[in-house]
């Protein structure tokens, strides 16, 4: 038995004081036979009798079967799916278009306003997407190395059909791209890096299943392009293309960056690739540079140095920071361009620190970490050096100045005799000689 006619059937239960007393009726899809007029039999108390119709009776009777004809009217209110429900692959090697027709039989719903629930995933995920939309397409990015399913149905709003929503059935579709080719004549090893947000390169590897004569050619879009366009300086080995270098790509950050890489042989077909990044998520900045190290006193270090060269803001950096005491290393990071360290020991006799940089989380998903700078060191002997080869004998000089400068000023007599005696000496000591 339906939930509609269980409703209905309790629905003509009535009581009478203490007493139940149950209508019986025939259920003929939505209507109910017999006369108003007369007297029904009724089952009371496990007996039947004839009873003429009471008033109350007949106003509960009235009620059910209005209850009854409300519930079948909700049940008759149907909508079909949309139709020609279809996914379409414009060239931009993964951006896909899917679209349908408005369903049949809309006759009856022009004053409403309907949506579609659409939902939709690569083949082999775990979750769908879902959309709910009043348009007739959708447009979304998806992986072409599986295939993909889709699935759409209408929508009438509850204002349409007595207050509640009635949702038709699906209409489903699939796609699917070639699949000619081996697995193993597919690239190998495809990196793609965009060096300091100003130019990107991708190379990869030959399948290991290609044959000799295989060669490569390499397509990519975006949106603002009006169609895929080929490598125009590709980066060869053995004058085979192995890696790609791109142009300026005006426009291109924060969008899906697409790329196909299909091939050609003459002794087997070869399976394309594809692949999907946003290119600010594959930066590779410098690495920083200037470094400056401060001691302020026999503790604190500070650390210091430029941001990177480039177009890449400064508040778009992460630094990770390699600080070396003695014969223990450390890392740490910031988001600032410098950093206080505290030295492990006084006793340190050497600190160096190198740095890199990375695009952080505020202004990308993902990135990729530069080369380390130039090493920076501080050694803990240095005054010492200094103080010997340097400032003792500088003293020293300047106090034999000083101390001749003095007497020159004060004791003029005293220095020409000290003079004249000492070249006495020496012309005394030559006659000797000779």
């Amino acid at each position: 038995m339906k939930q509609n006619d269980i409703q209905r059937l309790t629905c003509l239960r009535v009581g009478w004081g203490s007493e139940e007393v149950a209508l019986q009726y025939t259920l003929m899809g939505s209507s109910v036979q017999g006369s108003l007029s007369g007297y029904f039999k009724v089952k009371h108390l496990g007996e039947m009798a004839p009873m003429y119709l009471d008033i109350r009776y007949l106003y509960t009777l009235l009620m059910c079967v209005a209850f009854d004809s409300a519930l079948s009217s909700d049940a008759d209110i149907k909508v079909n799916p949309p139709q020609n429900f279809e996914i379409v692959d414009p060239g931009y090697l993964g951006y896909l278009y899917l679209q349908w027709q408005p369903p049949l039989s809309l006759d009856d719903f022009k004053d409403c306003e309907i949506e579609y629930k659409l939902k939709y995933r690569n083949i082999g995920n775990k979750y769908w997407k879902t959309i709910i939309t009043k348009n007739l397409h959708y447009k979304d990015g998806f992986d072409l190395n599986k295939g993909i399913e889709a699935k759409i149905h209408t929508i009438l709003p509850g204002q349409c059909a007595n207050g509640s929503e009635i949702q038709s059935s699906w209409s489903e579709t699939t796609y699917q791209t070639s699949t000619q080719g081996n697995l193993d004549t597919k690239i190998q090893d495809m990196d793609c890096i965009y060096y300091n947000w100003q130019y990107l390169l991708c190379s990869w590897t030959a399948g290991t299943g290609a044959n000799i004569d295989t060669n490569y050619n390499l397509f990519y879009w975006y949106e603002g392009l009006n169609q895929a366009i080929q490598c125009s300086n590709y980066i060869k080995a053995n004058e085979k293309n192995i890696g790609c270098r791109f142009p300026y790509l005006e426009s291109s950050d924060y969008k899906d960056f697409y790329i196909c890489v299909n091939g050609t042989s003459e002794s087997k077909p070869i399976r394309s690739s594809y692949f999907i990044f946003q290119l600010q998520n594959i930066v590779k900045p410098l690495p920083p540079d200037f470094l400056s190290l401060t001691v302020k006193n026999s503790e604190e270090i500070n650390l210091k140095w430029n941001f990177p060269r480039g177009p890449i803001p400064g508040r778009c950096f992460v630094y990770e920071i390699e600080v070396m005491e003695d014969d223990s290393t450390k890392l740490t990071t910031s988001f600032e361009n410098q950093v206080h360290i505290i030295k492990t020991s006084n006793k340190s006799q050497q600190l160096c620190f190198l740095v890199r940089s990375k695009v952080n989380n505020y202004c990308s998903d993902d990135g990729i970490w530069s080369e380390w700078s130039e090493e920076k060191c501080w050694k803990g002997d240095t005054w010492d050096k200094t103080l010997v080869f340097f400032v003792i004998p500088f003293a020293f000089v300047a106090s034999f100045v000083l101390f001749l400068t003095c007497l020159v000023l004060h004791k003029p007599k005293a220095l020409l005799k000290v003079i004249f005696h000492t070249d006495k000496e020496v012309l005394s000591h030559q006659e000797e000689l000779y």
